[in-house]
Order: structure tokens, then sequence, then C-alpha cells
């Protein structure tokens, strides 16, 4: 995904783990290289999905992933190396409006400054 000046600053991105365990595991690692800022595990989701010829069904944990556009690059890179499957589910969506403060909180946690907090 190439971003563009003009595109959102703030991003949405979803990904899915194999159970709620290795969701939390995914997102504290997201968290603490502050690659997001907060991730939204959701258990309980059944995916279908075409996998080597065959059509699949897994139960599996829905992760709603915050962060900016600035971080994106970082998130693509490292997501893969700590998720579980062999191809990563991995969408980002951008954010088009939100509550200010939110938004603000987003930027503090995955800036530049917070780098140095871990």
């Amino acid at each position: 995904m190439n971003l563009n000046a003009s595109d959102p600053p703030y991003l949405m991105a979803l990904t899915t783990a194999p159970s709620a365990e290795a969701a939390r595991v995914l997102v504290r690692a997201l968290v603490e290289r502050r690659l997001v800022a907060c991730g939204t595990v959701i258990p309980g989701a059944t995916s279908i999905y075409w996998w080597r010829d065959v059509v699949e069904e897994s139960a599996e944990c829905v992760i709603i992933l915050k962060t900016t556009a600035a971080r994106w690059s970082e998130l693509a890179a490292a997501l893969p190396g700590l998720h579980h499957y062999e191809v990563a589910e991995l969408i980002a969506v951008p954010i088009m409006a939100g509550h200010e403060p939110y938004l603000e909180w987003l930027s503090a946690e995955t800036g530049s400054s917070a780098r140095g907090k871990e």
C-alpha cells in the first residue's frame, strides 16, 4: 500500500488469528513496538476461504488495529513475522473522521515522541 500526503493520517487495519491467545500475543507485540496504539480482539468469527484449491472453514479471532499512516510500512513489514499464518491477512481502511481526542491519543502513542517511552 503506497500512501500519499493527501491520504487520511489514521488507519484501521484488520487481521485475524487462530485463537484468542494468539491474537493477544500478536496485539501485545504490536502495541509494545508502538506500531499500533490499540488492538481489539474479537473472538468467535468463522472464516470460509480458498486455501490450496480447497474451500476451508476455520474458527478465528478478528483483530482491529488502530494506527497511523506514518506507521503503516513498519506494521506491514513486522506483522507477517509475528503472525501464525503462512499468509497473514492485513487490510487497511482509512479513518476519515473520529473523536478528536482519540485521534490525538492515537498519534501520540504511535508517534516518534512515544517511541522513547518503551
